[in-house]
């Protein structure tokens, strides 16, 4: 279904169409009960016949009406209508994506962004979500630097009944932010998201992504087998504290990594009281390891095994 500028939704206006994925729509609209301006999120049709994507769909709905807080985009509850749609904040600004690309941001700006990130994550994971999805776009940049944390479509949410697709795609996120430990195939909590802001404090810093490789598979294997270029060989302004906070964040063992998102933000909030630790990934990192094919196919298999689950469910689903 496709809306159009002045065509009516329940009680909302339909403005414009901003946005347009696989899989849903984003208007800007205005709510005719009192005039604020909202976003319309409409999936599109074969989204909704199709079970899996649509419990992603209910799901991003359900976490989004319970979370409460300046740094998550508010999802605002409706009544029942002939048609499913989600109905959010409208946020003025940018995702952080478009103010990446081709820049570098300064040491200040990203302690800055990066420490409102965990202040938002913080909160969501004292309400039992996970977003397991962090990426620059999934997050809005708006004035002033505030952010909003957005599509938790494939979050974790302690506190609802498990969705189908929650269950086959608790280790899918993007190859580039995905931690470790989903990738071994392990469901991942809190610390995976730290991991991720690690990943984008990296990039945010240097411009570049600290694993890469030819395809998403090796991409998401190197990261088990061999330590980033220590991010002030990329960039010599990054101080020795953001080199430490960025590891720390980093941690291939989750046990070691920043326990809660809080932690973060105050060591990038105070920078001048982080130690500096004199580690091994500073100086090993140009040994490459790559002769381990059977751990690699191991792991390749488990992360692969929910791809061709959702593959084979959404072959039936169109077949029936």
């Amino acid at each position: 279904m496709t809306f159009h500028s002045g065509e009516m939704l329940d009680q909302y206006r339909i403005e414009a169409l901003v946005a347009r994925s696989g899989m849903a729509s984003i208007y800007r609209a205005t709510d005719t009960t009192d005039g604020k301006q909202v976003a319309i999120k409409l999936p599109h049709p074969e989204m909704e016949a199709d079970p899996v994507l649509f419990d992603r769909f209910r799901r991003e709905q359900e976490i989004g009406e319970k979370l409460d807080h300046p740094g998550v985009m508010k999802v605002f509850p409706h009544g029942r209508s002939k048609v499913v749609y989600m109905v959010m904040e409208w946020v003025p600004g940018r995702l952080l994506r478009e103010e990446l690309k081709g820049v570098k941001f300064s040491a200040e700006r990203s302690a800055m962004v990066i420490s409102k990130i965990c202040d938002a994550l913080d909160y969501i994971h004292s309400q039992g979500v996970t977003h397991r999805d962090l990426k620059p776009e999934n997050i809005m940049v708006g004035p002033d630097n505030q952010i909003k944390l957005i599509d938790f479509g494939i979050a974790g949410n302690e506190g609802s009944k498990r969705l189908t697709f929650a269950k086959l795609s608790n280790v899918m996120g993007t190859p580039d932010y995905i931690s470790p430990e989903q990738v071994k195939g392990k469901r991942g909590d809190g610390r995976s998201d730290i991991y991720a802001v690690g990943v984008m404090l990296y990039e945010m810093l240097t411009g570049k992504m600290p694993f890469i490789g030819d395809n998403p598979l090796v991409t998401m294997n190197e990261r088990l087998l061999n330590n980033p270029i220590p991010p002030r060989e990329v960039e010599p302004s990054v101080t020795p504290q953001l080199q430490e906070i960025i590891y720390r964040a980093l941690e291939r063992d989750p046990k070691n990594r920043y326990a809660h998102a809080r932690e973060m933000a105050w060591d990038l909030e105070n920078q001048d009281q982080v130690g500096v630790a004199d580690r091994a990934e500073l100086h090993d990192w140009k040994k490459k390891k790559s002769q381990v094919p059977q751990k690699i196919l191991m792991y390749v298999g488990l992360a692969l095994i929910p791809v061709v689950i959702f593959a084979l469910l959404l072959w039936v689903a169109r077949k029936a």
